[in-house]
């Protein structure tokens, strides 16, 4: 049995809420989002990066407020951005968040497109280290830029040397290039180290190219691991970031998001076209500022309650997965799972002739065998077939329901 109120634990913090284990799975078949809609109601949905939360308080209640005085009108003024910088004040010590170096844009991901545009043309290329978030091949391809792979190591980190040789490759004939960091990395969890952003910003400088830094997923780095903002990089001064509250507080329903540019990079930031800012939501950007402003005690709830399950999943693999290497996430809901072991092959990714499945291999084995549904790993670039991604952000019984129907589909084989 899932309990909300859990007693103290064992660093002496007293009850606390867990957002995670407050809507049973009858509630959760209710909704009408992607992740609640694409599969029969037999499957167990652990895909799309979506959590099996309520709304934060904070926010539910700043739209119940805004929805009363019908103030459903065009977003104005700067408090989205003044907010983001108080949250990344107090939670990463990022002091000099200027507001005049920001700009409202609709979603992390236009909105990387749109830095995209002032720093790099059509043929140029674009820098990512793969395996790594699917639409970012999409929606760099859709824009007219090559996208360029620097494969993670083995150890799921960074690569100097291939990212050093991809950014020479970005560059040749002369082109202008970018590198789209995930930071923290998706679909890896990895956070970043200090050290390891400042040589990003190094080889980055020594080769022209220019950084633009994912950062949706910063507020979601679990105990053990500190975030970065890569803009607190010395030689990240002419680089740009993007956040939001969309992953953090399950808000991708309400769209909005801030770009923000180093000092070095603001007059770019200032070209953008002024249309770009009509995209947001206004009920978005009111959630948003509210999430970051007055969320944080949920936020740390919900941090507890993912560490929790972080600690399950490593139990569950070790008894129901043998032969998947799991590697803990330091931050991020989403957990890796390497299954190349198993010798299940990707042959099946073609469902006919033009036709390119997103669900392959050990993915579509747990899809058919297990009812559960996973992102299956050769979407997300090179390293990433024969492994899939498990969105742990559900409740504790529909975690061990999904991995115990997986090893039972393995011992079926």
């Amino acid at each position: 049995m899932d309990h909300t109120r859990r007693a103290a634990s064992d660093d002496g913090r007293g009850p606390w809420t867990n957002p995670l284990a407050q809507l049973s799975l009858e509630q959760l078949r209710k909704r009408t989002s992607m992740k609640w809609r694409v599969h029969p109601p037999d499957v167990l949905p652990l895909w799309v990066a979506e959590m099996d939360v309520p709304l934060a308080p904070a926010v539910a209640e700043a739209l119940h407020t805004t929805i009363d005085l019908g103030d459903t009108g065009y977003p104005h003024g700067t408090a989205y951005a003044e907010a983001v910088a108080e949250f990344a004040r107090d939670r990463w010590g990022w002091d000099d968040l200027r507001i005049e170096r920001t700009a409202i844009v609709p979603d992390v991901m236009m909105g990387v497109v749109e830095v995209l545009r002032l720093v790099t043309d059509p043929g140029d290329a674009v820098v990512v280290c793969s395996p790594v978030y699917p639409p970012f091949y999409a929606f760099i391809a859709h824009d007219g830029r090559e996208v360029v792979e620097a494969r993670l190591g083995r150890d799921l980190r960074i690569d100097p040397a291939a990212l050093e040789q991809a950014f020479v490759r970005a560059r040749s004939g002369g082109r202008r290039a970018a590198f789209l960091l995930s930071n923290p990395h998706n679909p890896t969890g990895v956070v970043h180290t200090r050290d390891e952003l400042r040589t990003v910003a190094g080889l980055a400088r020594a080769h022209g190219v220019r950084v633009v830094s994912d950062e949706i997923h910063a507020p979601l780095v679990l105990p053990g691991a500190v975030f970065t903002p890569f803009l607190r990089v010395p030689g990240a001064e002419n680089a740009f970031a993007l956040t939001s509250a969309s992953k953090a507080w399950n808000l991708p329903g309400l769209k909005a998001a801030l770009a923000i540019a180093g000092p070095e990079a603001a007059d770019e930031l200032r070209r953008m076209p002024e249309e770009v800012g009509h995209g947001p939501s206004h009920l978005g950007v009111i959630a948003h500022t509210a999430a970051f402003r007055e969320g944080g005690d949920w936020l740390d709830d919900l941090l507890r309650g993912l560490d929790d399950n972080r600690r399950l999943l490593g139990r569950l693999v070790a008894e129901h997965l043998p032969g998947v290497r799991y590697v803990p996430p330091q931050g991020t809901y989403l957990a890796w799972l390497d299954c190349t072991e198993l010798g299940l092959h990707d042959d099946s990714v073609s469902d006919g002739p033009g036709v390119v499945s997103d669900v392959a291999g050990p993915a579509r084995l747990f899809l058919d065998k297990a009812r559960v549904a996973l992102s299956s790993g050769h979407v997300f670039g090179s390293g990433g077939a024969g492994c899939v991604r498990l969105n742990f952000a559900t409740s504790p019984t529909i975690l061990r329901e999904a991995v115990t129907r997986m090893g039972h589909a393995l011992r079926e084989l």
